[in-house]
């Protein structure tokens, strides 16, 4: 019993990660699918969420298949095969650990980005048209006023 029960937790949880996947896509800013920028931060923070619920639902089915197993190991009067724990339960853990991780920081990073508005740059142009090899540098200096610019506008 407790075998299918992780088989249908490992099954929901890669359903889950695909769909977490699509809505990924669909939410993040370089598509253009998925209407404007507060939809999109919604959809994207729905795909964070559910890429949390498949890192659960994989770590709660390696958890609970290693707890059988290790119950098994260390039961003196079970005489079936015992197994160890594998490799194929580290990754499990490991790939689950980095699912909860990913949809976390997918969540926190679109609401950042959601709250604060993106500035625009203007750009003005060119001040002159002469490069600084070809001016001619005279004994006065320009009266010009200096440019004071952002550490952003010369991104």
């Amino acid at each position: 019993g407790y075998i299918q029960a992780c088989r249908g937790l490992m099954i929901s949880a890669v359903c889950l990660g695909f769909f977490g996947a699509i809505f990924g896509l669909v939410g993040m800013k370089c598509t253009k699918v998925g209407g404007s920028d507060q939809t999109k931060a919604r959809i994207a923070c729905l795909a964070g969420l559910i890429f949390i619920l498949s890192g659960l639902c994989s770590m709660t089915s390696c958890s609970l298949y290693a707890n059988r197993i290790t119950s098994e190991f260390f039961d003196p009067s079970f005489v079936a095969q015992k197994y160890e724990l594998g490799a194929a339960l580290f990754i499990g853990w490991a790939g689950a650990s980095l699912c909860i991780i990913g949809g976390s920081i997918f969540c926190f990073s679109i609401a950042e980005n959601s709250t604060s508005p993106r500035r625009g740059y203007a750009y003005n142009g060119a001040t002159s048209v002469m490069s600084s090899r070809t001016k001619v540098h005279t004994s006065v200096p320009e009266k010009t006023p200096p440019k004071h610019f952002d550490k952003n506008a010369y991104v």
